[in-house]
């Protein structure tokens, strides 16, 4: 059935979807939902695990792999598929940043004596894209590529507050509380104010910082360093290792919009 519903005081009106076209976006969800499921441990899937994150039962889970498969998101051993190749091909701005920032990062761990980072925003947080490691010292703070990042992470933040669209932010803050929510937004707003974010993972002598790089439209990536909170504590003894971030992302973001 269709209808039309509108809300007190609305005088947009909002209209219903019939019962199969509901069905059909609600299967193309879940579809994204198992997608989503890669990450830097998971490298395949299976029916087990798939209706273990999920909470499917496994024949659900098992149809919605062989359906991936089928339309070529996954391949015959249900790791990432043809398609996904084909449409990461087209991520032009993705492809063109990841070309050039292994150099920079490089230089930028070179100069600050910290690893240096790059970071997309995926599904549920920023995913690690490349990683230059420190190579000064006896102990080495990293993070492996493909990571995904917690929604504090100073790049999930950096990535977040240079939104353009709203819902991004909302879809990922819809797993906190409605309080975290509300300072998770007032961190975006000093992120925004500053063009700088800070890592809140409440970890004893680690931090992180993060900026953004933009593309000729939007934020396309954020870069970070990493290192002991002596090295890099969030005050202006940190200056200038956050200023040559700074310039390492300016310039990226300038090669890119070339």
């Amino acid at each position: 059935m269709t209808g039309t519903a509108t809300e007190p005081g609305d005088d947009q009106t909002v209209i219903a979807l019939p019962d199969t076209e509901r069905g059909a976006i609600q299967s193309i969800e879940r579809a994204a939902m198992v997608l989503a499921l890669f990450d830097q441990h998971t490298r395949t899937l299976s029916p087990a695990l798939v209706s273990e994150r999920l909470g499917l039962n496994r024949t659900t889970a098992h149809r919605y792999l062989q359906s991936l498969q089928a339309s070529g998101f996954l391949n015959a051993s249900y790791g990432p598929g043809p398609l996904v190749d084909q449409l990461s091909g087209l991520v032009s701005s993705r492809q063109q940043i990841l070309a050039l920032a292994p150099t920079m990062l490089r230089e930028l761990s070179d100069r600050t004596g910290l690893t240096a980072v790059l970071s997309f925003l995926g599904r549920s947080g920023a995913v690690v894209g490349h990683v230059e490691e420190a190579n000064a010292g006896t102990i080495v703070l990293t993070v492996r590529v493909g990571t995904v990042l917690e929604l504090k992470a100073a790049q999930s933040r950096a990535l977040l507050a240079f939104q353009s669209d709203p819902s991004v932010i909302s879809r990922l803050h819809s797993s906190l509380s409605p309080e975290e929510a509300r300072r998770e937004n007032l961190e975006l707003a000093l992120v925004r104010r500053d063009r700088v974010a800070w890592a809140d993972l409440g970890r004893v002598g680690l931090a992180s910082v993060a900026v953004p790089v933009f593309g000729s439209d939007d934020v396309q990536a954020a870069m970070a360093v990493l290192g002991t909170t002596t090295m890099l504590p969030p005050s202006e003894r940190s200056a200038d290792r956050v200023t040559m971030l700074r310039e390492a992302a300016e310039q990226l973001s300038a090669m890119v919009n070339g």
